[in-house]
């Protein structure tokens, strides 16, 4: 059985999407006759915890661990909250302190490419032992954080080994970068290190078409497009929320802000007192204060239901008993190949999904092309209120119907089939 060693930094107890992704698919490969074996910090700074993920994780899996040091946790003991909420990518665009502005220019400049950059000289010392023991010939790294990368980098380098580079999110393209306040010089350095990475791995994996096409201007390595997924054999038969609720699932961060959806769902408000009465906005995960602040502004406050962080298994619940799934994205070219993780476990939840996103965006070109949903842009407000019209008056009749289609090649463990072949 081929070896392959996984070099991440989220892991369980991690929550959020980023952990998903390899989680599943070391659940997977033992099936397809290549043996994961896993390379973790042993004493990370996790924004958010989901303990429920650690039973996910076989017990005959090998995870090696070295300790890393964070400036996280030293600005953690200035500000928790702020700390948290810059390491989560939860950046305001507007009426930052002086404290978050000199964290971000600490970050972009100080910490390049990013503040786990310090885990990459004890690591490739440390690994180098483990690949020969192991007798590994295959390395695989996943970021963001994108240090995590330098590593395979490096190893590459000095002892030879085969390295594909894992990119769950783009690089200096993607929105938070340019909030970083980074100096011509910094950037100089961001640049030269993503193309560096790019140019020098066997081979490149991405998660989106859009960022491939990107990468494929700056490097001549093969690249392959591996979405995530969802990894449910869910057949659709929770009961229902007896309210038209409209749920989002994860973090809404800065710039998610669907100020067209808030305007139209204050306008059936006014206009129906029944609708009043039904609508119910759910929230499970961190809302940044500008969305909360649109929503009031548009007379919201009364349907909004705050659920705070769940677990993954409580996520899913939601996903299955809610009446409409929200999915939003950044309003920027910059975004348009984001397809976020929970995209598909949304389609395999079986609700009707609201997207709303930047003309062009690659999520929404997979919900239309599955039928799992409905897809406006920021412009967009009859269309998108004859549609929510719609979706309500077949909740009336007890009924909201999610009819995709084609969603099977999206499951985890044909995802994890695809990646065998590439390994």
């Amino acid at each position: 059985m081929k070896k392959v060693l996984i070099i991440t930094y989220y892991w369980p107890p991690a929550g959020g999407p980023g952990v998903q992704r390899w989680l599943k698919f070391v659940k997977y490969l033992p099936d397809f006759d290549i043996e994961p074996i896993v390379y973790i910090p042993e004493n990370p700074h996790y924004p958010i915890e989901d303990g429920s993920l650690t039973t996910e994780v076989s017990k005959n899996l090998m995870v090696y661990s070295q300790p890393i040091f964070e400036p996280y946790g030293l600005a953690k003991l200035l500000s928790s909250k702020k700390t948290k909420q810059i390491s989560s990518g939860i950046i305001k665009a507007k009426n930052q302190s002086f404290f978050e502005k000199s964290m971000l220019w600490v970050r972009g400049n100080f910490f390049i490419p990013d503040a786990r950059k310090f885990w990459i000289k004890p690591s490739v010392k440390y690994l180098k032992d483990v690949i020969s023991k192991e007798n590994i010939d295959t390395i695989i790294t996943t970021g963001p954080p994108h240090s995590v990368h330098l590593i395979g980098k490096q190893l590459k380098k000095d002892i030879g080994v085969t390295w594909l580079a894992d990119f769950r999110d783009p690089w200096t393209s993607i929105g938070y970068h340019k909030e970083l306040k980074l100096s011509n010089s910094s950037e100089k350095k961001h640049k030269a290190l993503e193309h560096a990475v790019l140019n020098e791995p066997d081979r490149i994996l991405v998660t989106s078409n859009t960022t491939k096409t990107e990468f494929e201007g700056v490097t001549k390595q093969p690249i392959s497009v591996i979405t995530n997924g969802y990894d449910s054999d869910y057949k659709g038969d929770a009961d229902l929320d007896k309210r038209f609720t409209i749920s989002h699932i994860g973090s809404l961060l800065t710039g998610r802000n669907p100020k067209n959806l808030w305007k139209v769902l204050s306008q059936i408000a006014a206009e129906d007192a029944v609708f009043r009465g039904d609508l119910q906005l759910e929230f499970m995960g961190v809302v940044s204060q500008d969305v909360m602040d649109s929503m009031y502004r548009f007379e919201l406050g009364p349907y909004i239901k705050m659920l705070g962080y769940g677990s993954h298994a409580e996520a899913q619940r939601k996903q299955q008993r809610s009446q409409l799934l929200l999915l939003v994205e950044i309003d920027s070219i910059e975004t348009k190949g984001i397809i976020p993780g929970k995209l598909f476990e949304y389609m395999v939840a079986k609700r009707p999904i609201l997207a709303v996103g930047p003309e062009g965006w690659e999520a929404g070109e997979i919900v239309s092309n599955t039928n799992a949903g409905k897809v406006f842009d920021y412009s967009a407000e009859a269309e998108l209120k004859k549609t929510i019209l719609q979706w309500y008056t077949a909740f009336k009749k007890e009924r909201i119907v999610s009819e995709s289609i084609g969603i099977e090649k999206y499951s985890r463990r044909a995802l994890t089939e695809e990646l065998s072949k590439l390994l």
